[in-house]
């Protein structure tokens, strides 16, 4: 999976090999945890199967954990190599200073049905719109969305995610 495809040149076709991503109970009160959601729908089963939906809800934007699930995640430690990761040199990777840097600029998500504890998803990813506009001091911006697509597993269309991304044409100065 390339997690951000408008930091490469080239458009391409954007796979997403999480063939399996279990919808746990426990995944979903860490991830609630988390991002500091106190709601007890995701912590108290009970509470949860006695609510309109009947079952645990996964918080909005927990299918980004599917991320975890795909062994070519970018910010996935790779063990027997460099990965990106973070911090400024600790990755191994190197990158052209000359090209302007790849940033995450917006993220939408569309649910279909709720996302329960117990659903299995799949996720396919393609690419959507591309545009440029011109900015201030990178140069030329240039735009890039990233649709993927959560089934479950009778093949239902559960969550669409769109991600846009922006790369700027040059390096933009400290000033």
């Amino acid at each position: 999976m390339t997690l951000y495809p408008y930091m490469s040149d080239e458009p391409e076709e954007i796979p997403m090999p999480v063939s399996r991503f279990p919808v746990e109970s426990a995944h979903i009160a860490m991830f609630a945890r988390a991002i500091a959601d106190p709601n007890p729908v995701y912590y108290d089963p009970d509470q949860a199967a006695a609510s309109e939906i009947g079952g645990v809800p996964a918080p909005p934007t927990f299918v980004q954990a599917s991320a975890q699930f795909d062994p070519d995640y970018l910010l996935r430690p790779a063990f027997d190599g460099p990965w990106f990761g973070s911090g400024r040199d600790a990755t191994g990777v190197v990158r052209d200073p000359a090209q302007g840097g790849g940033l995450h600029a917006e993220q939408h998500y569309t649910y279909h049905r709720p996302l329960l504890a117990g659903d299995v998803l799949s996720a396919i990813s393609r690419d959507g719109e591309q545009w440029e506009k011109q900015g201030r001091r990178g140069g030329a911006l240039q735009f890039r969305e990233t649709i993927t697509e959560y089934r479950d597993s009778s093949g239902e269309l559960v969550v669409t995610a769109r991600s846009i991304g922006v790369r700027t044409g040059q390096v933009v100065e400290q000033g």
